[in-house]
């Protein structure tokens, strides 16, 4: 068993205000997309560049935040719904915890569609330049998970489990450590291999879409599930695996689409 490194979760704070690793890791991660999204030919030869990818990344933190938090109440807490419409200042209570990637997805997918309508800008090109960018967000996203010791794994009893302050005395696997290098690190390294060739536009997102829904679909295996819903579909299943069976479809779909229109 490994010990968890217990790195405080504020990097400083001032008096009420607290800078954390995890709000960082979000600053981080678009930081790097908005630098590789212009370091793309394709994002040359449509003009995606300066001021223009700056208010794109605008729109798709706003898309992202209100897709993760909606998202979140839609798919994991759909039972407290009651609650929250007694309490709405909750809803949107991010400062709370509670965001969904699945919704942030959808989030930025529909803000960065209506960005695109609006400047003129091709969408299927503007999506791929953007999609192969973001494995390096989430990435970063699960390392904040690991330092904030939330959305641990299962019990285990591997070489290099870990006791997490929040998930009793069992030891665990660390599963957010799994989630940084495969949908980070791997799916990063896959995306920025695959821009290269000679797809058609809508691709990048189709490959994303695939091989995210495979990495977390199979890392959900060892991933803790959510307590208040537990395992679903004959307790098979956790809500994470069945959203990326969803993606998984919906890159099939996709693609049909994309080679049966161009």
């Amino acid at each position: 068993m490994i010990p968890f490194p217990e790195i405080d979760p504020d990097i400083f704070s001032i008096g009420p205000i607290r800078v954390r690793w995890y709000g960082l890791m979000y600053i981080l991660g678009f930081l790097a997309s908005y630098f590789l999204i212009q370091k793309q030919k394709r994002s040359q030869e449509i003009g995606l560049k300066g001021e223009l990818v700056q208010d794109l990344m605008l729109y798709l933190v706003i898309g992202l935040v209100l897709g993760a938090r909606i998202g979140f109440l839609l798919f994991y807490q759909y039972s407290d719904w009651g609650y929250y419409l007694s309490n709405p200042i909750e809803i949107i209570a991010v400062w709370h915890g509670g965001m969904s990637f699945h919704g942030g997805l959808l989030g930025a997918m529909a803000s960065g569609w209506w960005f695109c309508r609006k400047k003129g800008l091709p969408v299927p090109a503007v999506a791929d330049c953007v999609t192969v960018t973001v494995p390096v967000g989430l990435g970063l996203g699960r390392i904040g998970n690991f330092i904030n010791g939330e959305l641990y794994g299962r019990a285990t009893d591997v070489p290099w489990a870990m006791v997490f302050p929040h998930g009793g005395d069992v030891p665990r696997h660390p599963s957010q450590l799994y989630e940084a290098i495969l949908e980070g690190l791997v799916l990063f390294l896959i995306l920025w291999f695959l821009r290269k060739k000679a797809f058609r536009d809508g691709m990048m997102v189709v490959f994303f879409l695939l091989f995210y829904g495979i990495f977390r679909f199979f890392i959900e295996f060892f991933r803790e599930p959510d307590p208040q819903l537990g395992l679903l579909l004959g307790h098979n299943f956790s809500m994470g695996q069945i959203l990326c069976f969803s993606m998984m479809a919906t890159a099939g779909i996709l693609a049909f689409f994309i080679y049966r229109k161009q």
